[in-house]
């Protein structure tokens, strides 16, 4: 949960290394530069539902995640510790908090709030439908139940709504995905039943891909070793992507929540 004090960027910034959210993250090198080469083959497990306009070889993919995550730029260094630049998060997530402030200017604003990291990011994803909630916005529910079949092994995941927030779930846990399915179904159904999107999406994974593919304001949150939503960025279909490590301990994540809390409602 969120902080009740939020911490200055100094602060945060201290707090991000400590708790391994950036700086020196858990996401080891190797992983990092098999993602990047993974989706410089557009593989679709690392696409998270965007379609990739530009070439996009593996060594631009690295350039890219250089500038926007931090990561080491030198293609040589290949196994080691990579890191994220704490200053890149905190830059990510101002602008972050700034698009969400804008929109909950606007009146009746409607919001669809998702994660494919349940074990980690669930608790910034629900402050952020508190906050919402709070300024009169309208938090969508779409497709609640709706089934899938992964991987081609007959497990069926279903969509499940935590306090407006939605994830999968496999019948007895909630699951972490990078399935775009589950957002792209929620969109057709809101289609189908004539009603609008929304106005925007926060989330990270498939969820935050599909919803930008589809030309919906997007931001997200993103690992080091998941380039995709920040090519997504690079190419104008999200709007604001948040380089961290994506699952350390839930609590840790609180100063985090706070102080993206505080930039939203001082800018409303």
């Amino acid at each position: 949960m969120e902080t009740a004090t939020p911490p200055s960027r100094d602060e945060l910034r201290e707090h991000l290394v400590r708790a391994r959210i950036a700086g020196d993250v858990a996401t080891s090198r190797e992983n990092n530069l098999d993602h990047y080469r993974s989706l410089a083959v557009r593989d679709p497990h690392y696409m998270f539902g965007l379609s990739m306009e530009g070439d996009w070889t593996f060594r631009d993919i690295l350039a890219l995640m250089a500038k926007a995550a931090g990561v080491v730029p030198d293609p040589g260094f290949r196994s080691g510790q990579d890191t994220i630049d704490p200053d890149r998060t905190l830059d990510a997530l101002d602008a972050m908090g700034d698009r969400i402030a804008a929109v909950l200017k606007r009146e009746k604003p409607r919001i669809l709030i998702a994660t494919g990291h349940p074990t980690g990011l669930l608790t910034t994803h629900l402050a952020l439908a508190r906050l919402a909630r709070r300024r009169g916005a309208e938090l969508l529910t779409p497709g609640e139940t709706r089934a899938f079949t992964h991987g081609g092994l007959g497990r069926r995941r279903r969509i499940r709504y935590l306090d407006d927030v939605a994830m999968l779930d496999d019948g007895g846990a909630l699951v972490h995905t990078h399935d775009p399915a589950p957002m792209q179904a929620m969109l057709a159904e809101l289609d189908e039943a004539g009603q609008d999107r929304p106005d925007l999406v926060i989330a990270d994974h498939g969820w935050a891909g599909a919803a930008g593919e589809a030309g919906i304001e997007t931001v997200g949150f993103a690992d080091s070793n998941d380039p995709g939503l920040f090519v997504g960025e690079a190419e104008g279909k999200i709007a604001v992507t948040v380089p961290l490590d994506d699952n350390v301990l839930p609590r840790h994540y609180g100063p985090m929540t706070g102080y993206l809390v505080s930039r939203v409602e001082s800018g409303l």
